[in-house]
């Protein structure tokens, strides 16, 4: 009676164990992504992006105590669904009328600017034999919109998680070093408020970093920084989904046989970017979402950190890094170029 009884009740131990290791997997994730919400918020750094800092913690968790063999499923949970649930909320964050108010020159500037740096960055990244998934992550994480721009396209490329540890820590270099230089250059280039707004916008790669970079030219010139930034966030959408519906990420064979799945939680960003533009969302409830929109991509990030062996990273060599040298250098030259050829 009592084997009978234990063999009736071991089938459920399994699940009992999966649960409790995606439990304690997304609270690792969780730990972490809030208490670099916390760090900004505490010492009231607004250019420190909680998504950089997560992947950077996450790495460090993973390659200094290490991780728990149990928590593998939640981890693994909080890098697919929670990532992708983020972006989707990051919809509620932009609208059509803002996209609109930087009026023709500009949004030719910003098309214009990603297209060609995403495109200049792929055939640089060939030549200099670097692998197709981290060209097209540095790419995606320059031309669009750092951090967030790299992790939403992974999701049709399916790099690794070093090739996407890399690519962050390239736009986080390069794009921390535009916030510092930018600000100098707006005298000596000659570029007013306007101007100056809409070429940061274009070109620097976190939202984080382009504030922080406009706003010190004065408010008009952070307003036309953030409005740019976001009009490149919209542009997101069709980059992955053009990603997803390509044979981009075949170079390393196992999905050579068929076509990329497609992105389907892109649909959802825009079906937000859409509800946002035609509802007028209460600003107590768009800050709630776009601090939840943050906290979900800091948990996948953590979790794509505590996944990223650095010394897969040091393997890779310095050939990535030249290549996200040169995308920042091509996309800083190109949208000045744009700026004063539409006469902005």
């Amino acid at each position: 009676m009592l084997s009978h009884i234990a063999q009736t009740k071991r089938p459920t131990q399994p699940f009992s164990g999966l649960a409790d290791g995606i439990a304690s997997g997304l609270l690792i994730c969780g730990l972490i992504a809030g208490g670099c919400l916390a760090f900004r918020t505490l010492t009231g750094w607004q250019a420190v992006s909680p998504l950089i800092l997560a992947i950077i913690c996450g790495m460090l968790v993973r390659n200094l105590p290490g991780v728990p063999k149990a928590a593998t499923a939640g981890i693994g949970f909080s890098l697919r669904r929670q990532l992708r649930l983020g972006i989707v909320l990051l919809g509620l964050q932009i609208t059509a009328g803002q996209v609109v108010a930087l009026g023709a020159a500009g949004l030719v500037t910003v098309v214009a600017t990603l297209a060609a740096t995403f495109l200049a960055i792929t055939m640089v990244g060939r030549w200099l034999g670097v692998d197709r998934q981290t060209t097209g992550l540095i790419a995606a994480g320059t031309s669009v919109c750092g951090a967030s721009a790299v992790i939403a396209a992974n999701a049709a490329i399916r790099g690794r998680e070093e090739d996407v540890a890399y690519a962050v820590a390239c736009v986080t270099i390069f794009g921390s070093i535009s916030m510092l230089v930018y600000p100098l250059l707006a005298a000596p280039l000659g570029l007013d408020a306007m101007a100056y707004g809409v070429w940061t916008g274009a070109t620097v790669h976190e939202v984080a970093q382009v504030v922080a970079a406009t706003f010190q030219a004065g408010h008009e010139a952070g307003e036309f920084g953030t409005i740019s930034k976001l009009a490149r966030v919209v542009l997101l959408a069709p980059l992955v989904m053009i990603l997803g519906l390509t044979a981009f990420r075949t170079a390393r064979g196992e999905h050579s046989a068929g076509a990329a799945p497609f992105p389907w939680f892109v649909v959802g960003f825009i079906a937000m970017a859409a509800l946002n533009s035609v509802v007028d969302i209460p600003k107590a409830l768009e800050g709630l979402t776009a601090l939840a929109s943050t906290f979900l991509l800091a948990t996948g990030l953590a979790a794509m950190g505590l996944q990223t062996d650095i010394r897969a990273l040091r393997a890779k060599g310095l050939r990535p890094l030249a290549l996200g040298a040169f995308g920042w250098l091509f996309i800083s030259v190109f949208g000045y170029v744009m700026v004063t050829l539409t006469g902005l």
